[in-house]
């Protein structure tokens, strides 16, 4: 704990939460400078120790960064405030953005400008496939992980979830005999009792509205709870990892969404502050008001919202307190070394799943993956495409104006032709 004041707290935090556009990466980063710069609330080793032990977790790090920050500062209180001001400021501009989208998305004007969201979509995948590639890709092991991680999702449809579990056991195996690593300088541990009830509790809240809806008879409800619930435990590698995922259960076995809404779940999400897995928010939104109009649409986003976010709460809040064990072994560095291997794979099966779903009007599926019909092609949106690509490989400009100066452009080319 510090003397870091609850309205001191407050107050940083609301303005990262207003302002962490731009992905995980510039989310850590506007961190950084607010807490271990600007404030010095941390220390270099403290924030780089917390951000080590939030990647070995499920779920968005920058959030659960977030969380870990304002518990190491103010205790529980602390990493609530900080964790819902991350969240909340996002998740009330997709909750409005949704909406418009359900009550105007079959605009053809809107649909126009949702093309080129779409088009700076396929680049910022692959934006953040070669990101994450540079960081995860250090030897050759690495890229055969990336390469069969690429090839059981695309080619064989083999599910996330087993690919994370396969990567996790390979590289907990190939770090045996490590040493392990001195530890950090972080809080004395808790007693194991009050461990055990931290973990009731946050399990109870998370498990309550599940039951609820479970015991009203609402079966949606239930499957959409119990759908994001287990994202919620699989979600390593970011919301760009299981997107995938979700959106071959959201689409093809549950039928609550077309692949055009997922593409453009994914296109509003970037343009608003927060972790980039409120995408969920929307999806479960969508998927509410194909069910039952505006009152679901908001029920069924609080409902996805609870469920994706409160498991954040219960690993943090349970295992901040053993950061010092838990970075100290090699073998969990290991496992989390080969889920990111894997998940360049993953994220690459996006990024192609993306492309063609969005160059060609008719994509279907074989036995060894999607499959475009070529006649379908849109030279259209390859210029889009191109030049979101300009904008943002070659230029380097920011997310966000891009997203908004690609919707312009397909506007404008709606109107004019």
């Amino acid at each position: 704990m510090t003397d870091v004041s609850t309205s001191q707290l407050f107050r940083s935090f609301a303005r990262i939460g207003l302002l962490s556009f731009g992905g995980p990466a510039a989310q850590i980063s506007m961190m950084h400078d607010e807490l271990v710069e600007r404030r010095g609330w941390l220390s270099e080793q403290q924030f780089l120790g917390a951000l080590s032990f939030c990647m070995l977790l499920p779920g968005p790090e920058a959030m659960q960064l977030s969380t870990y920050a304002g518990w190491r500062l103010r205790g529980v209180l602390g990493g609530l405030i900080a964790g819902l001001l991350f969240v909340l400021p996002g998740a009330a501009v997709i909750m409005a953005l949704g909406l418009g989208y359900a009550t105007y998305g079959d605009l053809p004007l809107v649909q126009a400008v949702f093309l080129g969201i779409k088009a700076a979509v396929v680049v910022i995948v692959l934006q953040a496939l070669l990101k994450l590639a540079q960081r995860a890709l250090k030897g050759r092991a690495s890229w055969v992980l990336a390469g069969l991680g690429f090839v059981a999702m695309f080619f064989l449809s083999v599910p996330f979830p087993l690919i994370i579990a396969a990567a996790a056991l390979w590289g907990w195996w190939s770090h045996r005999g490590v040493r392990a690593e001195p530890g950090l300088d972080a809080p004395v541990p808790v007693p194991l009792s009050q461990t055990v009830t931290t973990a009731l509790v946050w399990g109870a809240l998370w498990a309550a509205p599940v039951l609820l809806a479970w015991g009203m008879g609402a079966e949606f409800l239930t499957d959409l709870a119990l759908f994001f619930s287990k994202l919620a435990v699989v979600t390593f590698g970011g919301a760009y990892a299981v997107l995938a995922y979700m959106t071959e259960t959201v689409v093809a076995t549950k039928g609550w969404l077309s692949t055009a809404e997922m593409i453009d779940a994914l296109g509003l999400a970037e343009t608003t502050p927060g972790p980039l897995i409120l995408v969920t928010e929307f999806v479960g939104l969508l998927a509410g008001y194909a069910q039952g109009g505006v009152g679901m649409a908001v029920l069924a986003a609080c409902l996805t919202l609870w469920v994706t976010f409160i498991p954040c709460f219960l690993w943090i809040f349970t295992g901040a307190p053993y950061i010092e064990r838990i970075l100290a072994r090699p073998r969990l560095k290991g496992a989390l070394a080969g889920i990111s291997a894997a998940v360049v794979g993953v994220i690459l099966n996006l990024s192609v799943w993306f492309a063609l779903h969005v160059l060609f009007g008719q994509v279907t599926m074989s036995a060894f993956g999607p499959r475009p019909e070529i006649s379908s092609f849109s030279p259209r949106d390859a210029v889009y495409v191109a030049v979101a690509g300009v904008l943002l490989l070659g230029l380097h400009l920011p997310m966000v104006p891009v997203l908004a100066l690609m919707a312009a452009l397909a506007g404008v080319v709606h109107v004019l032709i």
